[in-house]
């Protein structure tokens, strides 16, 4: 079937099945008989792409993306985060009896008075450690030492009636245990902070020092622990940054080294699952208040 105006048919034209396939009429379908390309007119030869293809209230691709959350394009707000559902915080938090174990632990609510003079208002506090009590072994042990030595010492000059060596004896005692006590304190106000922006390590006591690297520069992160350390719980971290040596690079004798690892991580590339598990927290202390 040609077209009326074109020329008559001739069957030795080897061009006549192609202009005739050109002019000829594209049919419109309705919408309602099957799939096409959009709205309007629409071929029913094959699959095609609707208007929604790709981006809607649920996952792009059938089922759900590789960590099981669907992502979600608004139109007017641009995009948005991944939707963390209650059963991916379940495993953040302890059940009712108590039995199950976070990998998580709790920490406290506020800052101590000795690291909230570091944050600056519009950071948020995650926690605090002080270094694990292994960090005293050596003072501990030398103050332990030094008792017994130096009290049997002086026992013996005195009994030599040797006043002058007792005394020097028992002043050196006092020496060793003000250093020891020197150590603890030390210790108790050397802490490691992470907050949702950085890493810090404050120590010292008449000079104090306060070191901190931004997490976004954060481009390695380990943590050693020796046969002791697993024996004891506790190990040392390693951050690096862009190959360059920083002034925080190794934070020896940590607590917990699993769980710091875990938050810090989890600050890094979940922030959003933070958020939700400390909202949820905050929520439920209230309710049990109200209760």
């Amino acid at each position: 079937m040609g077209s009326p105006s074109g020329p008559p048919f001739d069957p030795d034209d080897p061009d006549w099945a192609r202009r005739e396939h050109d002019t000829e009429p594209i049919p419109r379908i309705d919408p309602d008989d099957g799939p096409g390309y959009g709205t309007g007119a629409r071929l029913s030869d094959g699959p095609a792409f609707s208007d929604d293809a790709g981006y809607g209230p649920g996952p792009a691709y059938a089922g759900e993306d590789r960590s099981g959350r669907a992502w979600v394009r608004d139109p007017e707000a641009g995009y948005q985060p991944p939707q963390i559902s209650e059963e991916e915080l379940a495993g953040l938090r302890a059940d009712a009896s108590g039995m199950t174990p976070r990998r998580v632990l709790p920490l406290e609510d506020e800052p101590s008075s000795l690291v909230a003079r570091y944050l600056f208002p519009t950071e948020r506090y995650r926690g605090e450690w002080k270094r694990h009590w292994i960090h005293l072994a050596t003072p501990i042990i030398v103050g332990i030492a030094a008792t017994f030595v130096l009290g049997y010492l002086s026992g013996f000059l005195a009994g030599q009636n040797v006043g002058a060596l007792t005394t020097v004896a028992v002043l050196l005692w006092f020496a060793v245990m003000g250093w020891v006590a020197w150590r603890v304190a030390d210790w108790w106000y050397d802490r490691f902070i992470l907050t949702n922006k950085r890493v810090m390590v404050v120590n010292g006591i008449i000079t104090r020092r306060v070191a901190m690297m931004p997490l976004v520069r954060v481009t390695d992160m380990k943590y050693e622990q020796s046969p002791a350390g697993r024996a004891l719980n506790y190990g040392t971290f390693v951050l690096e940054s862009a190959g360059q040596e920083q002034a925080l690079r190794e934070v020896k004798n940590l607590p917990n080294p699993n769980e710091l690892y875990l938050r810090v991580v989890e600050e890094m590339y979940e922030p959003q699952a933070v958020e939700a598990r400390l909202g949820k927290e905050q929520d439920e202390a209230k309710a049990d208040d109200g209760a």
